[in-house]
């Protein structure tokens, strides 16, 4: 039998943990899982292993702008395949999720059967989507280039990135990292120049792009 390495990636302790019971039934012992509850922890264990066979993320996560971690995941690791997990179960969610290079999506209302087989059936690399993913619903041309735009930078910047969209000044973000201001200033200017912005209202409106749909 196979053995299959996932990462579960939800802030919420009982989702995060039915997950984790959901898989461990349907593939026993074959499955190692690893839970995480924020963005930076999921880069810790990417850092630490690039070779896992399956990410569960959870859409709203801390340290993310809606798709924008499935975003930075794909640009950064595209051997893993990444499965969406969400409460939000509008098609725009779902369309949204595949335009930006997820493999299935789960909603938070599936069944423990349900859930088993969308991971079963991209472990076996296929792709798992409900009906609603096929929907007749637009992506915009701005948040498709800034998928891209994202895609392309480092998990360093991507943080510094939400740090500036959060309002803080370079010296704040370098205290934050215990770097120095000049590279701070470094990153910033590689930032601005990947998504092809001038300014940090231009920056934290492409990220905005890549919020979900408003929550409900």
């Amino acid at each position: 039998m196979a053995h299959y390495d996932i990462l579960i990636a939800d802030d919420h302790p009982l989702f995060r943990s039915a997950l984790h019971q959901a898989i461990a039934l349907g593939l026993g012992p074959d499955a190692r899982l690893v839970e995480v509850a924020s963005i930076a922890e999921l880069e810790v264990r990417l850092t630490e292993k690039s070779d896992w066979d399956l990410v569960l993320l959870d859409l709203n996560m801390p340290g993310a702008y809606g798709f924008s971690g499935l975003v930075l995941l794909r640009g950064q690791y595209p051997q893993i395949p990444v499965v969406m997990v969400s409460a939000q179960e509008e098609a725009a969610v779902m369309v949204k999720s595949r335009e930006f290079g997820a493999s299935g999506f789960i909603p938070k209302s599936s069944s423990l059967e349900a859930i088993q087989e969308a991971v079963r059936t991209v472990l076996d690399g296929d792709v798992s989507w409900p009906p609603q993913a096929f929907e007749a619903v637009s992506v915009s041309a701005e948040a498709k280039a800034a998928s891209a735009g994202l895609a392309s930078l480092t998990p360093q910047q991507f943080r510094v990135l939400t740090m500036v969209c959060e309002g803080l000044l370079n010296k704040q973000i370098a205290f934050e990292l215990s770097v120095s201001e000049a590279t701070i200033k470094a990153h910033v200017t590689a930032i601005f120049r990947k998504l092809n912005v001038r300014t940090r209202t231009q920056a934290a409106l492409l990220l905005q792009q890549l919020e979900s749909i408003g929550s409900h």
